[in-house]
């Protein structure tokens, strides 16, 4: 298994000096390595497991659980399609092909730069007004595939 990186290293053992003497503090712990990484590397996993008295798969099994964390280090730009009933019914699959024909991924995954990720959602709150999307955290409605494009470019250009 690969060694963390010296700011991973630094990230966790800050968060270990801040909650490792607190009861039921593995929440708190893994949302400041996320706060300050952007995602809890999987090499950290051990350490926080052996800081807490845990299992290793006690510590996996709760970073996994929550769709908030996330082990991998996120790509430059996020881009969330909104895949619950309702845009489905104003054309939010007509959207995801156009998003994953520009990107050149799947929904679910990352481009190969690491530069744009594509993600699944279930709800961003605006059924009524879909299909909906969140890119880089902002809410877009009513999207069609052209403005989806013309988004993307505008990213790609700075």
């Amino acid at each position: 298994m690969n060694s963390m990186t010296a700011r991973e290293a630094q990230a966790v053992e800050a968060a270990l000096d801040r909650f490792q003497d607190e009861q039921g503090a593995l929440l708190p712990l893994l949302h400041a390595v996320q706060d300050t990484l952007g995602y809890i590397p999987k090499q950290a996993t051990p350490t926080i497991a052996s800081a807490f008295n845990l299992s290793r798969a006690e510590v996996h099994g709760v970073i996994t659980y929550y769709h908030h964390f996330r082990q991998t280090e996120p790509a430059q730009h996020k881009l969330a399609l909104c895949q619950a009933e309702a845009c489905q019914a104003r054309g939010c699959r007509s959207l995801t092909e156009k998003a994953e024909a520009a990107l050149g991924c799947n929904l679910g995954e990352h481009t190969k730069d690491n530069r744009w990720e594509l993600e699944p959602v279930y709800c961003l709150g605006l059924c009524a007004s879909g299909p909906a999307m969140e890119l880089d955290g902002k809410l877009y409605a009513r999207v069609t595939p052209e403005r989806l494009e013309s988004l993307i470019r505008k990213k790609e250009l700075s």
